[in-house]
């Protein structure tokens, strides 16, 4: 089974790709449309700022490859900022259109005790325990990294939150389209078998 990591130019390609593969899947690191959809499932990563990441998705042309995907039956992950690539916008840095896959907002954490960005192990809280991505899974500790916070438009896209001084959303999901804020393969054996779970969609 193939999963298409897509190569826009930002993302953990290396370790994501590693961990697909320690879980017994192939994994094609690229930037073409016809690998992509092809491809059994795709994960879109992500590390740095949503505005220069949506930016060199337009100008690639991957944007549209990603909705396309997104339209059809293959399950399709973003992880971290490629998570939040999915939703409506996001007031990173100024006001910009993201991929509008699932409806919301990426928004900063506001000021406060809390320290920005939200960096290290924090505890889920399962919404959703009966959706397949969460299938016989026990809520336990994963590893953030992250300034900005997405809010769902739709509570029922939304499939796990954290506490950081409020519920933060974790894992969204609609359809075969999942997101999950964290970095699942960093997350040690929950962030694996999250990871596992979503492969076994394909």
């Amino acid at each position: 089974m193939a999963i298409a990591i897509v190569d826009y130019g930002m993302g953990n390609l290396h370790s994501v790709g590693k961990a697909v593969e320690r879980l017994g899947y192939e994994a094609l690191v690229t930037g073409d449309r016809e690998a992509i959809l092809g491809a059994d499932g795709v994960i879109l990563p992500g590390v740095g700022a949503f505005g220069d990441a949506m930016e060199h998705l337009r100008e690639s042309g991957l944007d549209a490859v990603v909705k396309e995907a997104a339209a059809g039956s293959k399950p399709l992950l973003g992880i971290c900022l490629g998570m939040q690539l999915l939703f409506s916008s996001s007031e990173e840095h100024g006001e910009h259109k993201g991929l509008n896959i699932l409806p919301g907002k990426v928004v900063r954490f506001a000021p406060g005790e809390l320290k920005v960005p939200h960096m290290g192990w924090n505890r889920l809280e399962f919404l959703q325990p009966e959706n397949p991505l969460l299938a016989g899974l026990d809520a336990g500790h994963v590893y953030f990294v992250h300034s900005y916070h997405a809010v769902t438009e739709v509570q029922s896209d939304l499939l796990a939150v954290t506490d950081y001084g409020h519920p933060v959303t974790a894992i969204v999901g609609r359809g075969s389209n999942f997101g999950m804020q964290f970095h699942p393969e960093k997350s040690g054996e929950l962030g694996m078998k999250l990871l596992g779970n979503f492969l076994a969609l394909t």
